[in-house]
């Protein structure tokens, strides 16, 4: 009987081991299971960061280069439409996209309009970049007597046009008498609002469509710099 209890007792021992070994062993491989989740390396955080922040610098530049871009007024050629200072966005989609570097321009579904703000390469600088009112389009002829536009022959209805009194930064030759001029496939004829102050279409020619880069569509902001302080009732305007 003895024996036997001795027997049974190591039995019991060597269960209670075995038994305590696996909990031992389970829990830490719970605990390794818990710092792998709470305490990812250092090296894929960073890479993380650097691949979200990669891809939105590259959104940010498909954006800019195909869809959407800033630009700010520098001169009063626009005037009154648009001020110094004012900051608009330029759709770049509307007229087709442009591949960059190559002046060639892909899924040009629409062109220019008639009275279309628009942001193009100015002809006789390319490294600058002119904005103006289209008068007419591909086919038109475009004419100007004592000021008034004529388009094919019938006076065009000018409710955006200005004209400054006092002295004129351009001569009253072709300024105010110009044409009869026939404006080239694939050209538009342009000219700023603020006729009397505005070096456009009259003195260098037309535009070639594949150097629109966009339609102006909404100011974003406006800062008066003479009184320094922002042009609040502007800001979110659309450009007529």
């Amino acid at each position: 009987m003895a024996k036997k209890r001795k027997q049974m007792a190591a039995k019991s021992a060597k269960k209670k081991d075995a038994a305590g070994a696996a909990t031992t062993a389970a829990a830490g491989e719970k605990a390794v299971g818990r710092d792998v989740v709470a305490q990812p390396s250092k090296r894929s955080v960073v890479r993380e960061y650097a691949e979200a922040l990669g891809m939105a610098v590259v959104l940010a530049l498909l954006i800019r280069t195909f869809v959407v871009q800033a630009f700010k007024i520098p001169s009063g050629s626009m005037l009154p439409t648009l001020k110094v200072g004012d900051h608009l966005l330029v759709n770049k989609f509307v007229y087709g996209v442009r591949i960059p570097g190559w002046g060639v321009r892909v899924f040009d579904f629409f062109h220019p309009e008639h009275d279309d703000v628009i942001v193009f390469i100015y002809p006789q600088d390319r490294s600058k970049d002119f904005i103006k009112r289209v008068k007419a389009v591909e086919g038109d002829t475009i004419e100007i007597r004592d000021k008034t536009v004529y388009v094919n022959g019938e006076p065009v209805e000018d409710e955006n046009a200005h004209f400054a009194s006092g002295s004129h930064s351009y001569s009253s030759g072709v300024r105010d008498n110009f044409g009869p001029y026939t404006v080239p496939e694939e050209h538009v004829f342009v000219m700023g609002d603020n006729r009397d102050h505005s070096h456009d279409s009259r003195f260098w020619g037309s535009v070639p469509i594949d150097d629109v880069l966009g339609k102006a569509f909404v100011l974003y902001w406006s800062w008066d710099s003479e009184r320094f302080r922002p042009r609040w009732t502007r800001i979110g305007n659309s450009i007529p």
